[in-house]
Protein backbone atom coordinates (compact mmCIF):
# COMPACT_ATOMS: atom_id res chain seq x y z
CA UNK A 1 0.00 0.00 0.00
CA UNK A 2 1.39 3.43 -0.98
CA UNK A 3 1.84 6.37 1.39
CA UNK A 4 -0.99 8.33 -0.22
CA UNK A 5 -3.43 5.42 0.04
CA UNK A 6 -2.59 5.06 3.74
CA UNK A 7 -3.00 8.81 4.25
CA UNK A 8 -6.42 8.97 2.58
CA UNK A 9 -7.67 6.06 4.70
CA UNK A 10 -6.18 7.56 7.87
CA UNK A 11 -7.54 11.08 7.33
CA UNK A 12 -10.98 9.80 6.41
CA UNK A 13 -11.03 7.66 9.55
CA UNK A 14 -10.02 10.64 11.70
CA UNK A 15 -13.03 12.55 10.39
CA UNK A 16 -15.29 9.54 10.94
CA UNK A 17 -16.76 9.63 7.45
CA UNK A 18 -17.51 6.84 4.98
CA UNK A 19 -15.94 6.32 1.57
CA UNK A 20 -19.27 7.31 0.06
CA UNK A 21 -19.32 10.58 2.00
CA UNK A 22 -15.74 11.42 0.98
CA UNK A 23 -16.55 10.61 -2.65
CA UNK A 24 -19.55 12.94 -2.55
CA UNK A 25 -17.43 15.80 -1.21
CA UNK A 26 -14.78 15.23 -3.88
CA UNK A 27 -17.27 14.83 -6.72
CA UNK A 28 -16.07 11.32 -7.61
CA UNK A 29 -17.46 7.80 -7.23
CA UNK A 30 -17.13 5.67 -4.12
CA UNK A 31 -15.32 3.10 -6.30
CA UNK A 32 -12.63 5.67 -7.03
CA UNK A 33 -12.08 6.33 -3.31
CA UNK A 34 -11.93 2.60 -2.68
CA UNK A 35 -9.31 2.14 -5.42
CA UNK A 36 -7.18 4.95 -3.95
CA UNK A 37 -7.30 3.51 -0.44
CA UNK A 38 -6.51 -0.02 -1.63
CA UNK A 39 -3.60 1.20 -3.74
CA UNK A 40 -5.12 0.02 -7.02
CA UNK A 41 -5.05 3.56 -8.45
CA UNK A 42 -3.60 6.95 -7.57
CA UNK A 43 -5.50 10.26 -7.67
CA UNK A 44 -4.72 12.68 -10.49
CA UNK A 45 -3.57 16.26 -9.87
CA UNK A 46 -7.11 17.66 -9.80
CA UNK A 47 -8.21 15.10 -7.21
CA UNK A 48 -5.05 15.63 -5.14
CA UNK A 49 -5.89 19.33 -4.89
CA UNK A 50 -9.47 18.48 -3.85
CA UNK A 51 -8.15 16.08 -1.19
CA UNK A 52 -5.73 18.74 0.03
CA UNK A 53 -8.49 21.33 0.39
CA UNK A 54 -10.91 18.88 1.99
CA UNK A 55 -8.46 17.60 4.62
CA UNK A 56 -6.54 20.93 4.94
CA UNK A 57 -3.27 19.08 4.44
CA UNK A 58 -0.50 19.99 1.99
CA UNK A 59 -0.30 18.07 -1.26
CA UNK A 60 3.40 17.48 -0.48
CA UNK A 61 2.47 15.94 2.87
CA UNK A 62 -0.25 13.79 1.30
CA UNK A 63 2.12 12.14 -1.14
CA UNK A 64 5.39 12.10 0.87
CA UNK A 65 4.68 11.79 4.62
CA UNK A 66 3.14 8.99 6.65
CA UNK A 67 0.50 11.10 8.41
CA UNK A 68 -0.36 8.25 10.76
CA UNK A 69 2.75 9.32 12.71
CA UNK A 70 1.65 12.96 12.92
CA UNK A 71 -0.75 14.65 15.32
CA UNK A 72 -2.94 16.37 12.72
CA UNK A 73 -4.52 18.62 15.34
CA UNK A 74 -1.12 20.20 16.04
CA UNK A 75 -0.55 21.33 12.46
CA UNK A 76 -0.88 24.98 11.50
CA UNK A 77 -3.26 25.56 8.60
CA UNK A 78 -1.85 27.94 6.00
CA UNK A 79 -4.23 28.84 3.21
CA UNK A 80 -6.30 26.05 1.74
CA UNK A 81 -3.80 23.51 0.56
CA UNK A 82 -0.57 23.59 2.51
CA UNK A 83 0.61 23.62 6.09
CA UNK A 84 3.35 24.47 8.50
CA UNK A 85 4.61 21.66 10.63
CA UNK A 86 3.82 20.91 14.28
CA UNK A 87 5.01 22.98 17.22
CA UNK A 88 7.54 20.69 18.90
CA UNK A 89 8.41 21.06 22.58
CA UNK A 90 11.50 20.19 24.63
CA UNK A 91 11.41 18.46 28.03
CA UNK A 92 10.67 21.82 29.71
CA UNK A 93 7.74 22.53 27.34
CA UNK A 94 9.65 25.26 25.51
CA UNK A 95 8.95 25.43 21.78
CA UNK A 96 11.62 23.89 19.58
CA UNK A 97 12.27 26.37 16.78
CA UNK A 98 13.51 25.31 13.35
CA UNK A 99 16.84 26.95 12.59
CA UNK A 100 17.35 27.88 8.91
CA UNK A 101 21.08 28.68 8.58
CA UNK A 102 22.24 30.95 5.78
CA UNK A 103 23.57 28.00 3.77
CA UNK A 104 20.18 26.25 4.02
CA UNK A 105 18.07 29.30 3.16
CA UNK A 106 18.63 28.85 -0.59
CA UNK A 107 16.71 25.57 -0.43
CA UNK A 108 13.96 26.96 1.80
CA UNK A 109 11.97 28.30 -1.16
CA UNK A 110 11.62 24.74 -2.46
CA UNK A 111 11.43 23.05 0.93
CA UNK A 112 9.16 25.27 3.05
CA UNK A 113 6.21 22.88 2.55
CA UNK A 114 8.25 19.67 2.36
CA UNK A 115 8.36 17.50 5.50
CA UNK A 116 11.63 15.91 4.36
CA UNK A 117 13.37 19.30 4.21
CA UNK A 118 12.74 19.87 7.92
CA UNK A 119 14.02 16.44 8.91
CA UNK A 120 17.57 17.73 8.39
CA UNK A 121 17.07 21.22 9.89
CA UNK A 122 18.52 21.81 13.39
CA UNK A 123 16.22 23.03 16.17
CA UNK A 124 16.68 25.23 19.20
CA UNK A 125 14.58 26.38 22.15
CA UNK A 126 14.15 29.90 23.52
CA UNK A 127 12.10 30.19 26.70
CA UNK A 128 10.90 33.75 26.16
CA UNK A 129 9.05 33.63 22.81
CA UNK A 130 5.27 34.28 22.85
CA UNK A 131 2.69 31.70 21.86
CA UNK A 132 2.58 30.84 18.17
CA UNK A 133 4.74 29.19 15.54
CA UNK A 134 8.33 30.45 15.28
CA UNK A 135 11.38 29.95 13.06
CA UNK A 136 14.89 31.39 13.07
CA UNK A 137 16.41 32.55 9.78
CA UNK A 138 20.03 33.26 8.94
CA UNK A 139 20.54 36.80 7.65
CA UNK A 140 22.56 37.65 4.54
CA UNK A 141 24.46 40.89 3.94
CA UNK A 142 24.53 44.16 5.88
CA UNK A 143 21.25 45.75 4.80
CA UNK A 144 19.64 45.63 8.27
CA UNK A 145 22.11 46.95 10.86
CA UNK A 146 23.06 46.23 13.57
CA UNK A 147 22.57 42.65 12.32
CA UNK A 148 25.52 41.22 10.45
CA UNK A 149 25.66 38.38 7.97
CA UNK A 150 25.29 35.06 9.74
CA UNK A 151 23.07 36.43 12.49
CA UNK A 152 19.60 35.01 13.07
CA UNK A 153 16.18 36.62 13.22
CA UNK A 154 13.55 34.72 15.19
CA UNK A 155 10.16 35.33 13.61
CA UNK A 156 6.58 34.52 14.61
CA UNK A 157 4.40 33.23 11.80
CA UNK A 158 1.84 35.76 10.51
CA UNK A 159 -1.32 33.91 9.49
CA UNK A 160 -2.73 36.63 7.23
CA UNK A 161 -0.80 39.00 5.01
CA UNK A 162 -3.39 41.61 5.99
CA UNK A 163 -1.88 41.62 9.49
CA UNK A 164 1.40 43.10 8.25
CA UNK A 165 1.89 46.50 9.92
CA UNK A 166 3.57 49.41 8.12
CA UNK A 167 7.09 50.11 9.33
CA UNK A 168 7.61 46.83 11.20
CA UNK A 169 10.30 44.34 10.22
CA UNK A 170 9.52 40.89 8.86
CA UNK A 171 11.18 37.86 7.35
CA UNK A 172 9.40 37.28 4.05
CA UNK A 173 9.54 34.31 1.74
CA UNK A 174 8.70 35.39 -1.80
CA UNK A 175 8.75 33.67 -5.17
CA UNK A 176 10.94 36.42 -6.59
CA UNK A 177 13.46 37.11 -3.80
CA UNK A 178 13.52 33.98 -1.63
CA UNK A 179 14.10 34.64 2.09
CA UNK A 180 14.58 38.32 2.97
CA UNK A 181 14.48 40.35 6.19
CA UNK A 182 13.23 43.91 5.61
CA UNK A 183 11.17 46.79 6.95
CA UNK A 184 7.82 46.51 5.20
CA UNK A 185 5.34 49.15 4.02
CA UNK A 186 2.11 48.64 2.09
CA UNK A 187 1.68 50.74 -1.06
CA UNK A 188 -0.81 53.53 -0.18
CA UNK A 189 -2.46 53.27 -3.60
CA UNK A 190 -2.39 49.52 -4.11
CA UNK A 191 -2.89 47.19 -1.13
CA UNK A 192 -1.58 44.28 -3.20
CA UNK A 193 1.95 45.71 -3.37
CA UNK A 194 4.52 45.90 -0.56
CA UNK A 195 7.59 48.09 -0.40
CA UNK A 196 10.58 46.43 1.24
CA UNK A 197 13.09 48.83 2.80
CA UNK A 198 16.59 48.26 4.16
CA UNK A 199 17.68 50.15 7.28
CA UNK A 200 21.04 50.61 5.57
CA UNK A 201 20.16 53.43 3.15
CA UNK A 202 22.85 52.33 0.70
CA UNK A 203 20.28 49.79 -0.49
CA UNK A 204 17.25 51.01 -2.42
CA UNK A 205 13.73 49.80 -1.54
CA UNK A 206 11.94 47.49 -3.94
CA UNK A 207 8.41 46.23 -4.56
CA UNK A 208 6.93 42.79 -4.00
CA UNK A 209 3.45 41.75 -5.14
CA UNK A 210 1.23 40.23 -2.46
CA UNK A 211 0.57 37.26 -4.75
CA UNK A 212 4.29 36.44 -4.68
CA UNK A 213 4.49 36.39 -0.88
CA UNK A 214 4.48 32.78 0.38
CA UNK A 215 5.22 33.29 4.08
CA UNK A 216 5.57 36.20 6.53
CA UNK A 217 7.34 36.00 9.91
CA UNK A 218 7.12 38.91 12.34
CA UNK A 219 10.36 39.92 14.07
CA UNK A 220 10.52 38.71 17.68
CA UNK A 221 14.22 38.88 18.54
CA UNK A 222 17.64 38.56 16.93
CA UNK A 223 20.76 36.58 17.72
CA UNK A 224 23.62 38.72 16.48
CA UNK A 225 26.48 36.31 15.94
CA UNK A 226 27.90 37.97 12.84
CA UNK A 227 31.15 38.76 14.62
CA UNK A 228 32.02 35.05 14.83
CA UNK A 229 34.50 33.56 12.36
CA UNK A 230 33.00 31.58 9.50
CA UNK A 231 34.47 28.29 10.70
CA UNK A 232 32.75 28.84 14.05
CA UNK A 233 29.31 29.17 12.46
CA UNK A 234 28.42 25.49 12.23
CA UNK A 235 25.17 23.97 13.55
CA UNK A 236 26.87 22.38 16.58
CA UNK A 237 28.51 25.61 17.77
CA UNK A 238 25.34 27.63 17.14
CA UNK A 239 23.24 25.22 19.15
CA UNK A 240 25.78 25.20 21.99
CA UNK A 241 25.69 28.99 22.08
CA UNK A 242 21.88 28.99 22.16
CA UNK A 243 21.84 26.46 25.00
CA UNK A 244 24.09 28.77 26.99
CA UNK A 245 21.81 31.70 26.16
CA UNK A 246 18.81 29.76 27.43
CA UNK A 247 20.51 29.16 30.79
CA UNK A 248 21.35 32.85 31.11
CA UNK A 249 17.80 33.92 30.29
CA UNK A 250 16.35 31.46 32.80
CA UNK A 251 18.68 32.83 35.47
CA UNK A 252 17.54 36.38 34.77
CA UNK A 253 13.87 35.42 34.93
CA UNK A 254 14.43 33.63 38.23
CA UNK A 255 16.19 36.67 39.68
CA UNK A 256 19.60 35.00 40.05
Amino acid sequence: MSVISQNITHLRSLLGISQENLAENLGITRGKVSSYEEGRAEPNIETLIKLSKFFHVAVDALIKSDLRRTDIKSLFKVGENRLLFPVMLDKDNNELIELIPLKASAGYLNGYADPEYFDSVPRMSLPFVPAGKHRAFGIKGDSMPPLREGSFVVGKYVESINDVKDGNTYVMLTRTEGVVYKRVFRDPKNKHIFHLHSDNKVYHPYEVKAEDVLEVWEYICSLNIGAYKEDELNPASILNMLKALQVEVKSIRQGK
